[in-house]
Parts: C-alpha cells; structure tokens; sequence
C-alpha cells in the first residue's frame, strides 16, 4: 500500500513550509510509500520557488505546473492523471483540513474502502454567512442531483486507484469531484472532524465566484431535472395564462369585472417573460458544458512536470 497526496496551490507562499513540516511526519508513520504532488496555478508571489527549493531535498515531492491559471478543478484532475500509487488523497496547503486525518483515511483504506470522505462537523473560524450559504447550495445540490452526493463533504478525502482509473475514464471536463466520486461508487466510509481555521493569510481558491462555478457544476454536470423543471414550468405558465385569460373575456363579457386592461396585459407580458428568461438560463447553463466537449479544448495544459519519472 502507498499514497500519493494531491495539493492544488496558487498564491500559497505562507502556507507551503508550515504543511509539509505537519504532513511528512504523517507520511512517515506509514512506513509506506508515498509522493506529495503539487499542482501550481501559477502565481504572482514566489510559491513555486518555495516548492522548488523542496524538490532539492526531497524526491518524494513533485511539482506540475500550469501554462496558465486553470483553477482547483483542473489540478484535482491533473494530480488523478500523474499519481502513481495505490490511493490518492486531495488536501489543501492552508491546513484547514488536518494531515494527521490521513492516517484514520489510510486505515480504513487498508480495511478495503475504496474511498474515505472527511466530513466537516464544525468550521471554526469562517463567516456565518458563507457557511449558510455553503449548507443551502449543499442541500440544493443534494435535492437536485441524480446522485447521492454527501453534505458538508469537500475535496478532502481518499480514494483508491481502482476508483481513481474509473475517474480517468470518465474524462470529464466540468471536473466536480464529490459528484464524479459519488457516481462512480464503491465501498465507502465517512469521517468527521472539525474543521480549522485558515493557517495564514486568506482562501486564493474558490471565493465566491468560484464556489458559485463548482455548485453550478455540481447542479448541471449530475443533475437533469431542471431541463425537466422548464417541461413542468411551461406547463403551468401555459394553464395559468390560459385561466386567467378566459376570466377576463368571462367577467368582462358579463360586465362583472371593469380594470384597465393594458396594466393587466404588461403584467402578464412580463410574467410569462421573465419564466421564459428563466428557463432559457437552464438551457444555457448545459450548452456552456457542452460546447467545451464539441472543441475538444483539453482542461489544462501542462508546463513543466518535476520530479517525475518519464514515463509520467
């Protein structure tokens, strides 16, 4: 048994020093195997000095590096595709997510889980708001998506190389971690643990924008029934202008019911629009994941690679 552990960075200059000196000595008490690959959007502050600095003294630690930035998603994926060993474990550098966890996921690993979820129970240290708004685009996903995909569960976890094959079969450009890994399925476990705050300095990935991105990826890449929930809007727009239709000729033609009737028509002019907007929205958001497959655009591209052998 051995393990690679994954570590997606950009702007982490503060944080790459401190999180090896708490994840090699983790790593150690294995006494197995392991590779530590850093995946580098890169960066305006001196982060990928730092790792190279490593990489003298070091050869379990590895570095790829993007042409540009590509985002969390795409390093999540470029690390399944240039691990070597038996299981794989995504981490951030910011130790919100404990290194010592590892060796509770390594365990169960060992007692044949193909994958182990780190769960959040508690997150010190972050603003009330995003968390309430993490817990309802959670739920929502939750409700929306085709498959069981686990609340407060993020990119921390393990996973084996049977399951991390099946990932690369895939090849899925809108790379949703937690969806793909609940899709493919298999044997897993699931731990809690409470969640720290940040080390130093402030989150470089996913802010709002890119939380709101990967839940929309989350929504769209899993999930066909909102393309069903325009069939159902539709519908009901169409029954409800109809009825509301045939009471004004009714209450009008029997002198029941005087109103101005242009206030009435833009009214409803602008109801039946805005669900058309609406629904035109949906059908945007699938054709934006579609179009990439169609160009066949890769989802990185790979500057340097360090440390590899060259058959990676």
């Amino acid at each position: 048994m051995s393990l690679s552990i994954v570590v997606p960075v950009y702007n982490e200059s503060e944080n790459i020093k401190i999180f090896l000196d708490r994840l090699i000595p983790v790593l150690n008490k294995t006494n197995d195997d392991y590779e530590i690959i850093f995946v580098l959007d890169p960066s305006q502050d001196n982060t990928e000095e730092i790792i190279q600095e490593f990489l003298k003294t070091n050869s379990k630690i590895k570095l790829i590096k993007f042409s540009r930035r590509f985002g969390q998603p795409a390093a999540t994926s470029a690390g399944i595709k240039n691990s070597s060993l038996d299981n794989i474990v995504f981490i951030d550098v910011d130790l919100q997510d404990p290194p010592e966890l590892i060796l509770e996921m390594y365990k169960y690993s060992k007692k044949g889980f193909d994958t182990v979820l780190a769960k959040r129970s508690k997150k010190k240290g972050e603003n009330p708001v995003r968390n309430l708004i993490s817990s309802i685009g959670y739920l929502i996903i939750s409700k929306l998506s085709d498959t069981n995909i686990p609340t407060n569960v993020g990119e921390f976890r393990l996973i084996s190389k049977r399951v991390a094959n099946e990932i690369i079969k895939l090849e899925e450009r809108d790379f949703f971690l937690r969806g793909i890994n609940s899709y493919i399925g298999f044997s897993q476990k699931i731990l809690e643990f409470d969640r720290e705050p940040r080390s130093k300095g402030t989150t470089k990935y996913n802010k709002f924008t890119g939380s709101l991105k990967i839940g929309l990826n989350g929504i769209f890449s899993f999930s066909t029934k909102p393309l069903h929930f325009i069939t159902i809007l539709s519908t009901l727009s169409f029954i409800f202008s109809s009825i509301i239709f045939i009471l004004y000729l009714l209450l009008t033609g029997l002198k029941l019911f005087v109103f101005k009737y242009q206030f009435f028509l833009i009214t409803l002019i602008l109801l039946v629009s805005s669900l058309i907007f609406f629904s035109l929205g949906i059908i945007s958001e699938y054709l934006a994941r579609i179009i990439p497959d169609i160009k066949k655009r890769p989802t990185y591209i790979i500057e340097n690679k360090y440390n590899f052998k060259e058959k990676q």
